[in-house]
């Protein structure tokens, strides 16, 4: 198991139960959509972003994205940061069938995959916001290269995403704070001007 300081802020009671297993630390969850509603709830993941900060962990469907987003949004103070599982299609075990966009969820996510995501979080977590002025050098980067404001964009950051196992409702700009993270400039320009050279 995984200790950590920081608290994990999942989706349901199922995700719950899959982190317990994997991480010695509190988890919480948002029951779904109702985090909208739920002022206590927001009001003490608010708390814990401020004392001890927290990682969100959604699925990579958009229902997830949209969740994160709201979070991301509402919480002003304190450490927030983001863990994310891959695209991975599949059905849940204890689900008669398919979810709208037919991912699997954290729940039914591999121990190992979760795990690593973590892990690569907490290890980088001093990195973990970049400086604006990496962020806009990146972002020119990406501009150069044709992963943003040309024809082929799209496709461009959809083959980098695929290529890193990164869902493909991360948006451009989480998408650069995550490439920021995980590799040194020269690594990730190597790996950019590849995929643009392949589209």
């Amino acid at each position: 198991m995984i200790s950590i300081n920081e608290a994990v802020i999942v989706e349901g009671k199922y995700d719950k139960i899959k982190l317990s297993s994997i991480v010695d630390g509190l988890v919480i969850e948002t029951n779904g959509f109702r985090i909208f509603k739920d002022k206590n709830r927001l009001n003490l993941i608010r708390r814990l972003a401020l004392e001890r900060g927290i990682i969100i962990l959604t699925d990579s469907d958009s229902a997830g994205f949209m969740i994160r987003n709201y979070l991301s949004c509402s919480i002003n103070r304190g450490k927030v940061y983001h863990a994310y599982v891959p695209d991975v299609f599949g059905k849940e075990k204890r689900k008669c069938k398919f979810s709208k966009e037919k991912k699997i969820g954290v729940e039914g996510m591999e121990s190992s995959i979760i795990e690593n995501a973590i892990k690569d979080l907490t290890t980088n977590i001093n990195i973990l916001q970049p400086s604006l002025e990496d962020f806009q050098k990146i972002k020119f980067k990406f501009y150069e290269l044709g992963f943003c404001g040309c024809e082929f964009s799209r496709t461009r950051r959809d083959k980098l995403k695929s290529y890193l196992d990164l869902p493909e409702n991360l948006s451009t700009n989480s998408l650069i704070k995550v490439l920021i993270r995980c590799f040194k400039k020269e690594e990730l320009e190597m790996i950019l001007k590849n995929i643009a050279k392949g589209t």
